[in-house]
């Protein structure tokens, strides 16, 4: 049976998990195994940048971050699952991939 691979990323953590409990509940109501979710590693992204814009004085510097949340969920692919999984509503800042694995 295939295997639907289910990715997301975002920036805030708790739309993640939002996400991830809908999901929980498509594979409640279906009967379809599911696997997750897994939290992945989180990606932090830093850019340092310098305060003084015309370089006189001493070297200080602020730092920007991001930090990038990822979750991994495997369910099993049904046809009525993923019928309801393609109509949650995802917010922009949310990344989602679907792979099928056989």
């Amino acid at each position: 049976m295939q295997k639907a691979r289910i990715r997301l990323s975002g920036t805030n953590p708790a739309t993640l998990d939002e996400i991830c409990n809908q999901v929980r509940g498509i594979a409640q109501r279906t009967g379809v195994h599911m696997a997750g979710p897994i939290p992945l590693p989180t990606k932090r992204l830093v850019v340092p940048c310098r305060k003084s814009p015309d370089g006189e004085g001493s070297a200080t510097w602020d730092h920007w971050e991001m930090r990038v949340h990822k979750r991994l969920i495997d369910l099993d692919a049904d046809e009525r699952a993923l019928r309801q999984l393609m109509r949650i509503q995802v917010p922009k800042n949310v990344n989602i991939e679907i792979v099928l694995e056989s």
